[in-house]
């Protein structure tokens, strides 16, 4: 099978390179491209060799309702097709192309009735669903279905249809896919809006990013974009005085918003609204130049010949919009202009122990090295055995030379990270790790890097993952009492996190992993967005009824996440609906993902998981939450679930006060939350276990030898 990507991607601009050494491109798509192709050939393999379960799928969708019918659902959750506009080969968002909604309110060029059934419109049709009170739900859960006049979002299964367990899958490499994080888009790539991103710092002011949605306007492609001066879309009719405009904005380093007349490739015209931004540094140094357009072609008044007064007016406050969104989301990306050394600077700094581990068997072993004067690195490690690996990098097992202590060491390839846009997740990460000092997550000892990996070395957990202890039950399933008592824990956990201004954002059993103690421990936080917070005291009013002291609320501790973020991340089964519409997403996505971990924890599976990873979006989106009567759930975890699980996230449990509103639902009655590392892990019944010597998977052993 051959999947073309060169269209969508930098093409022969790939290889090209700053005088730094870096990409001149800001984002690289090739490794993403290669990724997409794999899963494309991947999913071909599986229809193949199971035909029969696609005709009983397409059986099933011939059975469906006709008001629930659309185009099907293959065409319209291909990932890599959906677009608002005809002409697809241009539209890359690194693999994903998705009709995104809009991030401001810019009008673009009208959607083509064509292309109207996109994931967006879907999920607002499933949006209308869940409005559903808590009410309604102890009804709906006696009843086999109950059905609003939209359709329900919750239904309790018949006799007939027990088992609700998603399709069996029997490849192991899809199996594999679908646990893993997945990074397919950063904020940047989706706004949805035309605009380019130049470096003056390089000769001529070259494109150095392009949107999609420019691509769309202009005709071109992105190789043919990329490294080229904007003044490839002048013609005939543009005025020189408009263009002088816009070369004295760019010399003098300030704003300009003009209108001019374009060409497109094809060579037809277009009236733009064109406004240019710089980008300044933190010293005040101007990084880049952004430049948006908006055709106004069909504002145009003939007789005067431009865009009316009124028009422009109203449509200039929209295009300074988006170029601050744009630079906003820029910030997240590292300066290209760096040297290569420089990227991974912060790695090399040293990490001084917080206040609540400074006294740690772990951090006296660390800090006698210190002391002593010597800067930690790879040679005081030894490796043991390797623990697992991502698409960027390893985890291993290590002992500090000349102690018992024993740590995990997290190394990433430096030429990976490049490839796959990751250096600023690789960053944020270890400025995270450095933030952290809690019970349930891990403590940062130290950062280092080598001549091709960077590494961070942070606390072991013998324990192993939730995922591993789940597949160890009989029936891969929790009791409710250890589903509370480790989802408390999380919820600790998260909350903390919340506070600190962070988005975990791929909270799954796999990343909690069991300490020595039988408590739990997040990890991993490559995928996590680190934004502000700003923590506040709600007190409640005193009514004349509730003088009582013993009557009266106690105040309510709130800490969420200020800043939204874009970026198309998570684990598949995990993600939240908001991140697949590229609405923008909060800490309510955690929430989700808590509800969905609570669903595995209980059912041993998760509720929207599909085939493909478009049939899992397209479940995540509109496929009812179920519950399957062959496993005995007590109302108070489904309603938790329910709740957890609400499409829109502004009614899902945790975004209005965080935590907080959590930790008060009925499932979590009697927890002592301010003593719950006190509490005794439950007895699990551990008769599965996996022998002693597996052996260590070859390719783990090959990056082991490639880092050490």
């Amino acid at each position: 099978m051959q999947v073309e990507v060169s269209k969508h991607t930098e093409g022969t601009k790939e290889k090209v390179t700053r005088p730094n050494g870096l990409p001149e491109s800001l984002i690289r798509y090739d490794a993403r491209q290669k990724e997409i192709a794999s899963n494309a050939v991947t999913e071909l393999l599986n229809a193949v060799k199971k035909p029969q379960t696609r005709a009983r799928a397409s059986s099933e969708s011939g059975n469906r309702a006709p008001a629930r019918r659309t185009k099907s659902t293959d065409q319209q959750l291909n990932i890599n097709n959906l677009s608002s506009a005809p002409n697809r080969r241009r539209h890359s968002d690194s693999g994903t192309r998705i009709s995104l909604q809009k991030l401001t309110g810019i009008p673009e060029k009208p959607i083509k009735k064509s292309s109207q059934n996109t994931l967006l419109e879907l999920f607002k049709k499933g949006r209308r669903k869940s409005t559903t009170s808590d009410k309604d739900f102890g009804r709906m859960d006696s009843d086999d279905e109950e059905e609003d006049e939209n359709g329900s979002y919750f239904s309790s299964e018949s006799e007939e249809d027990d088992d609700v367990r998603p399709d069996s899958l029997d490849d192991k490499v899809r199996k594999r896919e679908m646990r893993k994080g997945i990074d397919l888009a950063t904020t940047l790539e989706r706004i949805e809006k035309n605009f380019v991103i130049t470096d003056p710092r390089l000769p001529d002011n070259p494109i150095i990013f392009a949107s999609d949605s420019f691509l769309e306007l202009t005709e071109y492609s992105r190789e043919e974009i990329l490294g080229r001066n904007c003044r490839f879309l002048q013609g005939p009719e543009t005025d020189p005085a408009t263009v002088r405009k816009i070369r004295e904005a760019i010399d003098n380093q300030t704003d300009v918003t003009v209108q001019l007349i374009n060409y497109t490739k094809s060579g037809k015209k277009f009236w733009n609204l064109f406004h240019l931004q710089p980008m300044r540094d933190h010293k005040g140094e101007v990084q880049y130049f952004i430049g948006v357009q908006l055709d106004g072609s069909e504002h145009v008044e003939p007789l005067h010949n431009c865009i009316p007064e009124a028009t422009a007016t109203e449509s200039s406050k929209l295009v300074k919009e988006t170029a601050e969104n744009v630079d906003v989301a820029v910030r997240d990306l590292p300066d290209a202009n760096k040297k290569p050394e420089d990227l991974w600077i912060n790695h090399s700094k040293v990490v001084h122990p917080k206040p609540h581990r400074r006294d740690s068997p772990s951090w006296e072993a660390i800090k006698k090295i210190l002391d002593s004067g010597e800067e930690l690195g790879l040679k005081h490690f030894k490796p043991i055995k390797p623990l697992g690996s991502g698409d960027t990098g390893s985890v291993h097992l290590v002992e500090l030379c000349g102690t018992e202590q024993l740590f995990a060491m997290k190394a990433m390839d430096k030429g990976v990270m490049l490839n796959r846009n990751k250096v600023h997740r690789a960053c944020a990460e270890r400025e995270i790790l450095d933030m952290l000092d809690h019970p349930f997550l891990p403590a940062l000892y130290a950062s280092f890097q080598t001549k091709t990996h960077i590494c961070l070395i942070t606390d072991y957990y013998p324990g192993g993952e939730l995922f591993l202890l789940l597949d160890r039950q009989p029936k891969k399933v929790l009791r409710e009492d250890a589903v509370r008592f480790y989802a408390a824990e999380v919820i600790v956990a998260l909350e903390y996190l919340h506070c600190q201004g962070i988005i975990y954002r791929d909270l799954k059993p796999e990343n909690v992993l069991i300490q020595n103690n039988g408590h739990v421990a997040l990890t991993d936080f490559d995928l996590s967005c680190l934004t502000s917070c700003k923590p506040q005291l709600l007190i409640p009013e005193v009514t004349g009824k509730k003088k009582n002291k013993k009557e009266q609320q106690a105040p309510v501790f709130i800490a969420e996440p200020m800043r939204a973020s874009n970026s198309f991340v998570g684990t598949e089964e995990y993600i939240a609906p908001e991140i697949i519409t590229g609405a923008g997403h909060t800490s309510a996505v955690d929430w989700w993902a808590l509800g969905i971990l609570l669903y595995e924890m209980l059912y041993g599976y998760t509720p929207f998981r599909g085939k493909t990873r478009q049939k899992t979006f397209a479940n995540i989106l509109h496929k009812d939450l179920r519950f399957p009567r062959n496993k005995e759930v007590s109302l108070q975890a489904k309603q938790l679930m329910y709740r957890l699980l609400h499409r829109d996230p502004k009614n899902r449990l945790g975004s209005r006060e965080g935590a907080n509103e959590v930790k008060q639902h009925p499932f979590f009655r009697g927890a002592n939350w301010a003593l719950i590392r006190c509490t005794n892990p439950p007895a699990l019944d551990n008769s599965v276990v996996e022998s002693k010597d597996k052996g260590v998977d070859p390719g783990l052993e090959d990056l082991q030898n490639n880092v050490f």
